[in-house]
């Protein structure tokens, strides 16, 4: 099956072919770092993640670039505000936002550059439109951009510019629709920014926010990309910039193909620290979750339909999440014969017909990301695959060979969606601490079976549950697993 993705640039899905066989150029927007990033800012990156490993599960090989805006006038600000410099001040949350990467297992980009390190190539490409006669010079010394100098501004974000007004400007780096203007590209100094400037044959400043991503984009991939991906909020007007300075400094198309993911709401409304649901990553784990049930939560809707969170959906979640461990760990367990067991699996035919219904919903699974990374439908074959799996260790019917493939086949599946292997294995660290008691206390519990004495076998189950430790018996074995709140 094709690869199709959504290009926000044609508005139709389009199957993907990259300019180079076999390899991707991806540009991903990443932070400003002037504060933690919050879990809506965190569905955009897990859905460029997203779009990274399946790529990277079809066979391409990713070069992916995220930048980091170090420089612009929240930063500058904030720093000014807390007397440090603006490198310890972004240097922090530089630290703190990839750390959080870390935290939700999102594969590491080829490289992160810092807007701060990659001043030259930005004063380079305002020199380009400047004796390209697409920017100009403004009465405050700032360097703008003429939108009516680029025939097709607007057209990307669906925006109409015959009513702007001549000489319309705006020196912000965030503004919305309503502020169509001629846009900085690089900003003159003023006594606000402190010590922050860069000296030039155009004027001492610094580069304005849309400048960064295109300087940095053509110098890591070149002038034509194959992807750019980010939030619906960058359409405009970042995304809608960066296309205008790019394609007017180079005469080249910028991106073939422009993935967005929408918003996050919480609790039906948008973010807000006003209305007490605004949250970090940090945030979600003080209250005891696990994050990885927070990144299955970002993938459980199509990353182009908005994603409402409530910890009533996150509990859901991790449920969810528990019981393909569960499902996960006692496949290994039986495959390793590590059950107090009576059964010889290996007596136990291989059942075809199972082969066949791994393959089948490997198959689904992987034709609906094709599908434009169409994750409701991809996870429904992850769950029937799961329903199944159960089924057949209920019932003690799956061979040692039925149970290696279904392994090797949630093993597939979660190397994109990286939610159960990693909470597997955080898991299995707890579980070696336990593992010696547990096992003796089951051997006792069996014992005590044996002998008619029911009441302790109660008391054991009871004492191990009281340890966070829960007791199942399963087609004649008894295996342990830890409670969601381990």
């Amino acid at each position: 099956m094709a690869i199709e993705y959504y290009n926000t640039l044609t508005r139709k899905k389009e199957k993907f072919v990259p300019i180079k066989k076999d390899k991707v150029s991806f540009y991903a927007c990443g932070p400003t770092v002037y504060a933690p990033a919050h879990i809506g800012n965190f569905r955009t990156f897990v859905f460029e993640d997203l779009l990274h490993r399946h790529l990277t599960y079809q066979g391409f090989n990713v070069e992916l670039i995220m930048n980091i805006t170090d420089v612009d006038d929240k930063t500058i600000k904030a720093s000014i505000e807390q007397k440090v410099s603006l490198k310890d001040y972004t240097q922090k949350y530089s630290s703190i936002f990839l750390n959080d990467l870390e935290k939700l297992n999102i594969k590491k980009a080829t490289n992160y550059p810092y807007a701060t390190e990659h001043i030259q190539p930005m004063i380079d490409l305002v020199e380009v439109l400047l004796e390209k006669k697409f920017a100009y010079i403004g009465e405050d010394k700032s360097v703008y951009f003429s939108i009516r100098k680029f025939a097709d501004y607007g057209k990307f974000a669906n925006i109409d510019i015959s009513s702007l007004k001549p000489g319309a400007r705006v020196n912000n780096d965030s503004y919305t629709k309503d502020n169509v203007s001629d846009f900085v590209l690089w900003k003159a100094y003023d006594e606000a920014d402190g010590n922050v400037f860069w000296q030039t044959s155009f004027g001492k400043g610094r580069p304005g926010w849309h400048l960064e991503c295109s300087a940095m984009s053509m110098q890591y991939l070149g002038k034509t990309i194959d992807i750019h991906a980010g939030g619906v909020d960058l359409i405009f007007p970042h995304h809608q910039n960066e296309i205008a300075q790019s394609e007017c400094s180079t005469n080249q198309k910028f991106c073939n193909y422009w993935l967005h993911s929408e918003h996050l709401k919480v609790d039906g409304a948008k973010m807000s620290k006003s209305l007490g649901n605004f949250y970090t990553l940090d945030d979600i784990i003080n209250k005891g979750y696990n994050v990885n049930s927070l990144r299955l939560f970002l993938l459980s809707a199509h990353y182009r339909q908005s994603l409402n969170f409530t910890f009533v959906g996150l509990d859901s979640m991790e449920k969810t999440l528990n019981g393909l461990v569960e499902t996960y760990r006692t496949l290994k367990l039986m495959i390793t014969n590590q059950f107090n067991s009576q059964t010889k699996l290996n007596e136990v035919s291989d059942d075809s017909s199972f082969e066949k219904l791994c393959l089948s919903n490997l198959n689904g699974f992987i034709n609906s990301l094709d599908d434009d990374l169409n994750t409701p439908q991809a996870f429904s074959y992850l769950f029937l695959l799961e329903k199944e799996i159960n089924k057949g260790i209920s019932s003690n019917s799956l061979s040692i060979n039925n149970l290696r493939t279904a392994k090797d086949t949630l093993e597939k599946m979660d190397s994109i969606l990286q939610v159960i292997i990693p909470t597997f294995n955080e898991r299995e660290k707890t579980i070696d601490k336990l593992s010696s008691f547990a096992n003796s206390m089951i051997e006792k519990r069996k014992l005590a079976k044996q002998e008619g004495n029911y009441q302790l076998a109660d008391s054991i189950r009871k004492e191990l549950l009281e340890k966070g430790i829960i007791l199942e018996d399963v087609g004649g074995n008894t295996i342990w697993k830890l409670t969601s709140n381990n």
